[in-house]
């Protein structure tokens, strides 16, 4: 009888695990990076913390989880440096990581990595760091001019913008 009972409990406590094991994975259909939008400024909006349940007390508030990013930095950064191919990109950190390419008419092979670090569209807002293909980094000035280049663009999509 007693190896019954243990039996049971073992039972018990295996189904209690699983049930909290499985509990942690995803809800609903698809992914949560297939319902983002780069352009989106904060978690929030893009519809992925919107539930809670009693663990988030352990986790960082919501204020800590919102990040801002500028969208017009956003997308004036990949229009700039649309030549690079994408290697991943995190709008909720504001990093853009590429790989390797080469710009029209230029013969070296750079990779850049954008960091937005604020919702502000100023200069202070975007870091580049760029790397040529033997792994050395580039002078300041080459990255200074993407920055600046990066910047002219995203101007012009805030004027254009306004004019909507």
């Amino acid at each position: 009888m007693t190896m019954n009972l243990q039996n049971c409990l073992k039972l018990t406590v295996v189904l209690a695990l699983c049930a909290g094991v499985s509990a942690c994975g995803p809800r609903g259909k698809g992914t949560a990076a297939s319902n983002f939008d780069p352009l989106t400024t904060n978690r929030e909006s893009a519809g992925m913390s919107a539930k809670s349940s009693f663990w988030d007390i352990f986790g960082p508030s919501k204020a800590e989880r919102t990040v801002n990013v500028n969208k017009y930095l956003w997308v004036a950064s990949l229009d700039v440096l649309s030549f690079l191919p994408v290697q991943s990109v995190d709008p909720f950190t504001g990093v853009i990581v590429t790989g390797y390419g080469t710009p029209p008419g230029g013969g070296r092979a750079y990779r850049a990595v954008v960091h937005i670090s604020d919702p502000a569209l100023d200069a202070r807002s975007l870091n580049v760091s760029l790397q040529t293909q033997g792994g050395h980094a580039t002078s300041p000035a080459t990255a200074r001019a993407v920055e600046d280049a990066i910047l002219t663009r995203a101007r012009q999509l805030r004027v254009r913008d306004k004019r909507l």
